[in-house]
C-alpha cells in the first residue's frame, strides 16, 4: 500500500513539474537562466506539500487522541499559525485561528486542533469553508456542548493584484451549540482579545 502511494506521489510530481516548466515557457522571460533551471521541480515539490490536506483524515486525528474527562468549562487554542492557498488565484492566504469547544464528557488532546486547523488549511481553500470545516470537524468527531472558530487572514489576491489593499484583514466566524449563546461568545471573543500571555 506504502509502496503504490509512493509511486503514485512520484508520478503526481512528474506531471506537476512538466506542468510548471510549459508555465515558465508560456510566461517568456530568460530560460536559461541558473535560477530557474530547477524551478519547475521546486515549485511541484512546494506544491504538494501545500496541498498535503488532501491526502489526511482531520477526524482521524482528533479519534487518536480522545480522552474521557468531566471538564465542562471552555477549552480555547488561540492564534494558531494559519497558511493556506485561494483556490481562485492559488494566492497565499495567511493569519489566525482561534478554536473553542465545550467539552460533554470528552476532551481532545490540545496538540490535535492546530493539526486539524493544518490539514484543512492544506488544500486549495476559501477562508469561509476553512472556518466551517474546522466547526464541523470537531462537532462530529468530539461532540462537544459546543464549538466555536474565528479566522483573521490576510489575502494575498487582495494585497499583490486585484484591488491591492495591503492593510486588509479578513474575519471568518462559525459557531455551534453554547457559542449560539450571546454570553458564551462575548465570553470567547473576550479572550481571544485579551493579552494573557
Amino acid at each position: 500500500m506504502e509502496d503504490s502511494k509512493h509511486i503514485q506521489k512520484e508520478k503526481e510530481l512528474e506531471n506537476l513539474e512538466s506542468l510548471f516548466d510549459k508555465v515558465l515557457d508560456n510566461l517568456g522571460g530568460e530560460r536559461d537562466r541558473q535560477g530557474l533551471e530547477n524551478t519547475p521541480l521546486r515549485v511541484a515539490k512546494s506544491m504538494q506539500f501545500l496541498t498535503q490536506g488532501y491526502d489526511e483524515d482531520p477526524c482521524a486525528i482528533i479519534r487518536s487522541a480522545m480522552f474521557d474527562e468531566e471538564y465542562s468549562q471552555m477549552v480555547l487554542v488561540k492564534d494558531i499559525e494559519v497558511y493556506s492557498l485561494c483556490e481562485h488565484h492559488m494566492l497565499p492566504f495567511f493569519g489566525k485561528a482561534h478554536v473553542a469547544y465545550i467539552p460533554n464528557g470528552r476532551i481532545v488532546g490540545l496538540s490535535k486542533i492546530p493539526r486539524i486547523v493544518d490539514v484543512f488549511a492544506r488544500r486549495l481553500q476559501v477562508q469561509e469553508r476553512l472556518t466551517n470545516q474546522i466547526k464541523d470537524c470537531i462537532q462530529e468527531t468530539l461532540n462537544p456542548v459546543g464549538v466555536a472558530v474565528v479566522i483573521e487572514a490576510q489575502h494575498m489576491c487582495m494585497q499583490m493584484r486585484g484591488v491591492q489593499k495591503q492593510n486588509s484583514v479578513t474575519t471568518t466566524s462559525a459557531f455551534h451549540g453554547e457559542f449560539l449563546k450571546e454570553t458564551t461568545r462575548q465570553e470567547f471573543v473576550n479572550l481571544i482579545s485579551a493579552k494573557l500571555h
